[in-house]
């Protein structure tokens, strides 16, 4: 029975008809192993299918994921130093050489000095390397579409929540603010590609 002043008293059996109804995503806090697996799957295979496209071309060129992924952030952040392009790949300085050489020496990406640090490369993209990342973007941009006309705004906004529920604070921290505005070279590598 609710008291004097209309508030609903301990043992109220119209308490439970009064209580907020669960979020949507309550439910979701007690997943089955098996569901977790499921996701791992989904996450897999639509890694796999959507990275296709571009590993056809790719291939052709003789390169590979690596590539992409440099021609991509290198896209993304003009200009970006090497160093900052180390943290978000989170690769070996050495492995970023041999990238950075093919995209180099078939014309895909220039480096240039800092103007404030010599020491430092800044790399950008050429027309040639623009003109690849926007053909290497066309072929996966329709299977995004696709997809996100097909699940709808709500989904659309779900699966960004849960992506960015799987990424460590500095890839959320790149997302939100870019690669020299968020941290992003918390807990990455030095400079020379060392631990910090």
């Amino acid at each position: 029975m609710p008291d004097v002043k209309g508030e609903l008293r301990p043992g109220d059996a119209r308490a439970a008809e009064l209580r907020p109804a669960p979020s949507a995503g309550a439910n979701l806090l007690f997943l089955r192993e098996e569901d977790i697996r499921a996701a791992q799957d989904l996450l897999f295979f639509a890694y796999r299918d959507f990275t296709r496209a571009a590993d056809e071309v790719l291939e052709g060129l003789g390169m590979g994921r690596a590539h992409h992924r440099a021609l991509h952030y290198i896209g993304r952040n003009p200009s970006i130093p090497v160093s900052d392009l180390l943290v978000i790949l989170r690769i070996t300085k050495q492995s970023l050489a041999r990238v950075l050489n093919a995209l180099v020496e078939g014309g895909y990406v220039t480096q240039k000095q800092g103007q404030v640090d010599r020491r430092q490369r800044l790399l950008a993209l050429t027309g040639a390397g623009e003109a690849l990342e926007r053909q290497l973007f066309e072929r996966q941009r329709e299977r995004l579409a696709s997809a996100y006309r097909d699940a709808g705004a709500g989904a659309v906004d779900g699966f960004r929540r849960v992506m960015r529920g799987i990424m460590d604070e500095d890839a959320r921290a790149y997302l939100d603010h870019g690669p020299d505005r968020g941290g992003a070279d918390r807990g990455g590598p030095d400079r020379d590609g060392r631990p910090r």
